[in-house]
């Protein structure tokens, strides 16, 4: 059988390369019903802040021609009922437990992280970039390197669990973004996070979310993540987990062979619950039929 694991760092390995996204699994008990989250190699959390967030007012969620728009605001349970009430039950996940970590500034970040790192059963941290840096005149993180840089390395100092950066794809250049966060002790890059979209109700004459621009996910921006992609792969030494319009085990391949080591599934889990299922037969199937004896060998194999 074809070995569809994939090593991430060198004590850092996935049984497969699925991951869930964050923000579409909650943090994980909330869908025990509906997913057999054993059949992941690891759980992305909800992104956590230092204190609870209550979000952007609704609408926050439209359905939109292949995909949806989204404007949660990050709304979470914060740290300290994260801790309370969610740390049971993930400490029993066989897979990687990776905490997505938000903050208004670097010390909420350097907060969060101090405090997780007591958790013998978090494997790993996501580092949303995604959020405005209200001390920086409200600059995403994620958009200037010299603010991401410091960022990174003030958590590499607090840390030495596997780190994964996510990125924003609305920057001019997410290469140079990649390349600061790599440089200044990032184990891994998520890219990419969701991409600017705006939806009008024809009728009302009002934007379908609350604050007019959101976060466009799902099939529509899998093009846009496999271009990141491809860029990135031949600038860093670090590994890249593809994130962005996974719907089939077929986009999961070509997310590998763009140079994704994993890949990070979300929006489709929200009109197909079972799709790791599906996903993992169609891998093992295709790597049957190709011969190929480890999935590894598939990473940035694309032919240009």
């Amino acid at each position: 059988m074809t070995d569809i694991s994939t090593r991430l760092r060198e004590d850092f390995i996935l049984r497969n390369p699925l991951l869930t996204a964050s923000g579409t699994y909650g943090y994980g008990n909330e869908i025990t019903d509906l997913v057999d989250l054993e059949l992941y190699s690891g759980i992305v959390t909800k992104s956590i802040s230092l204190q609870p967030r209550i979000g952007n007012p609704p609408p926050r969620i439209a359905e939109v021609a292949c995909g949806m728009l989204n404007s949660i605001g990050l709304a979470n349970i914060g740290l300290d009922r994260f801790l309370a009430e969610k740390a049971e039950f993930l400490s029993t996940y066989s897979g990687k437990v990776i905490v997505s970590i938000v903050g208004r500034n670097e010390e909420e970040y350097v907060q969060v992280v101090r405090k997780l790192n007591t958790q013998q059963w978090i494997a790993a941290y996501e580092i949303n970039v995604s959020c405005p840096n209200v001390r920086e005149g409200g600059i995403l993180f994620g958009q200037e390197p010299g603010i991401l840089g410091k960022l990174v390395r003030k958590l590499r100092h607090e840390t030495s669990k596997f780190m994964i950066v996510k990125l924003t794809p609305n920057v001019t250049d997410i290469r140079i973004l990649a390349l600061a966060a790599q440089k200044s002790g990032a184990d891994a890059l998520a890219l990419i996070n969701t991409v600017y979209g705006a939806a009008i109700n024809i009728q009302t004459r009002r934007p379908k979310i609350s604050t007019v621009i959101g976060g466009l996910s799902g099939p529509a921006i899998k093009p846009i993540a496999i271009a990141h992609i491809i860029k990135t792969y031949k600038e860093v030494d670090i590994p890249i987990i593809g994130v962005g319009g996974i719907s089939d085990g077929s986009d999961v391949i070509e997310f590998l062979l763009a140079g994704a080591s994993a890949v990070q599934i979300g929006t489709a889990n929200f009109y197909n619950p079972g799709v790791v299922g599906e996903i993992l037969d169609y891998i093992e199937n295709y790597c049957s039929e190709k011969e190929i004896d480890c999935l590894q060998d598939l990473i940035g194999r694309v032919e240009i």
